[in-house]
């Protein structure tokens, strides 16, 4: 009760009170660096444009300094005592740190869990289709987990799906290893096989197949047509 008080009481202040109040709260902290007249302390240990060490000197100079060099003053250890500085083209570094940082995220491969489902008794061709799905995602970077379904009387055998499981991870050893020994899950028996290859170096290969097959750059407005490795 006393909260909805608070609410009302908060609301019937004044707007400049209210406002005063609030800013007294502090803000949102930011993670950019100070620069230029941000910077109030009285001296900084200054770094030049090349990494060369200044030396200590007021910060009345190394504004100076930078304003001559038409550079900005960019403070990179805040924590330091005193704070360390350098020259650099503040705008220039923003955008290559940005380019940098989306370059990684484009080139970054997140390994994905595959599933692939069996039957203790599944059929000779069965098998095969369902292994050559192990052996694609496997050659994609994937890891796979298998899992063995048991129902009704096949519960009580429990030794076929890990007969199956052996089976599956020694056909495919050359591509993958068994990441996750077989286990027991209820109903299910669930074993989880790991690639060889990482994600990134799957895709570099596969890039590096399609260039060699003589595939061509799709022409402007012309979507690449989607293909599954």
């Amino acid at each position: 009760m006393r909260d909805v008080w608070g609410f009302f009481a908060y609301k019937r202040e004044l707007p400049a009170r209210r406002a005063r109040r609030d800013r007294n709260l502090g803000g949102p902290i930011s993670t950019e660096p100070r620069i230029n007249e941000r910077i109030r302390v009285p001296e900084v240990r200054l770094v030049g444009p090349n990494g060369e060490q200044v030396g200590i000197v007021s910060i009345h100079d190394a504004l100076k300094l930078a304003q001559e060099a038409d550079l900005d003053l960019v403070e990179v250890a805040a924590t330091a005592r005193p704070p360390v500085c350098k020259l650099m083209d503040y705008g220039k570094f923003k955008y290559e740190s940005a380019m940098k940082a989306r370059e990684a995220r484009k080139n970054q491969a997140h390994t994905i869990i595959k599933e692939i489902k069996l039957r203790p008794k599944i059929d000779p061709h069965d098998y095969e289709t369902k292994k050559g799905h192990v052996v694609r995602f496997l050659k994609a970077g994937d890891k796979v987990k298998v899992t063995i379904m048991f129902r009704g009387r096949e519960q009580s055998r429990p030794e076929l799906g890990f007969r199956l499981l052996q089976r599956l991870a020694e056909d495919v050893t050359e591509l993958g290893f068994v990441e996750s020994q077989p286990k027991q899950d209820g109903r299910n028996m669930i074993m989880v096989i790991g690639p060889h290859k990482k994600k990134a170096e799957a895709k570099a290969e596969k890039a590096a197949a399609r260039a060699q097959r003589g595939g061509e750059e799709p022409s402007a407005g012309e979507e690449p047509s989607a293909q599954e490795g």
